[in-house]
């Protein structure tokens, strides 16, 4: 099992003036010490788990540019970009310069997004659920046909590209690794098993029956269940004291056991350092080989 770190709040002492060094100090400490990567929430309002729009929040890919210049081997991943927020041609071409300037660690992690509050407060795009989805599945076969280095006019019923040049190519072949984000049973997980080379869900009761359905539109799809990376968000709380690294390896555990093989989590205190490194040391070894 693999372990990431993920950072979707940036609400840390010492206010804006200090953002900067301390996300350094901590995606220096997780490239360092083993972590697998290094996420952000791709959200421009922060959502109402961790406080509301009012909480101090960054943009996902500028950040995840900064991040890059800071590290040189935890792959880079957002989580996850609402599909209707960027334009597909442009969105494949943010993640192709990513890819070329990390050297090969970025990911498109992808869904069809779900925050209306942000979207209407920032003027952002967010149609009803059933264009979102197929907004989703365009943005995506756009990117691939951009990774590929097929010129030719794309014609969709929400997109029209007269000619989706990408230069430089992508440096990752065939393309950065696409994750998509969300459990949707009869569409979401269906789009995973067309195009993506991994899942993002969450550790809900339902997890197992997820996965079911997931390894069920597999065969519909004529695509090898287990080609698909099955990753998972988390909340870390090793407790102040480290005293909960045991039952976080249990509950890390009962997630491989459904096949669950990169966990990727927020770390309680994280910008204080020691719990990454706690969690570096008692429980990134404890469960590499599960």
């Amino acid at each position: 099992m693999k372990i990431g770190l993920q950072i979707p709040e940036f609400d840390w002492p010492g206010g804006p003036a200090r953002t900067g060094a301390t996300l350094v100090e901590m995606v220096e400490a997780a490239d360092e010490l083993g972590f697998h990567s290094i996420s952000v929430a791709d959200h421009v309002l922060q959502v109402p788990q961790l406080g509301g729009a009012d909480r101090p929040l960054l943009e996902c890919y500028t950040t995840l540019a900064f991040i890059a210049a800071h590290t040189s081997r935890v792959q880079l991943i957002p989580t996850v970009t609402a599909a209707s927020y960027r334009a597909p041609g442009l969105l494949a071409k943010m993640v192709t310069t990513l890819d070329v300037l990390s050297g090969c660690r970025i990911w498109l992690g992808i869904g069809a997004g779900y925050f209306e509050g942000e979207a209407r407060g920032l003027g952002l795009s967010l149609p009803p659920v059933p264009e979102r989805l197929e907004v989703l599945e365009e943005t995506i076969q756009i990117c691939l046909q951009m990774w590929q280095g097929d010129e030719r006019s794309f014609a969709g019923r929400h997109f029209q590209l007269e000619r989706p040049l990408n230069v430089p190519q992508s440096l990752t072949r065939p393309h950065p690794p696409i994750m998509i984000g969300g459990g949707g049973e009869r569409k979401t997980l269906k789009l995973v098993a067309r195009y993506a080379d991994a899942c993002n869900l969450y550790p809900m009761p339902d997890l197992p029956h997820k996965l079911d359905v997931l390894r069920q539109h597999c065969v519909t799809e004529g695509r090898d269940y287990d080609t698909i990376e099955k990753t998972c968000m988390f909340y870390f709380n090793l407790g102040d004291d480290g005293s909960k690294s045991g039952e976080l390896i249990q509950q890390l555990r009962g997630l491989a056991a459904h096949g669950i093989k990169t966990v990727i989590g927020r770390v309680e205190g994280g910008h204080r350092i020691t719990p990454i490194e706690a969690l570096a040391r008692d429980v990134i070894p404890a469960v590499a080989d599960l």
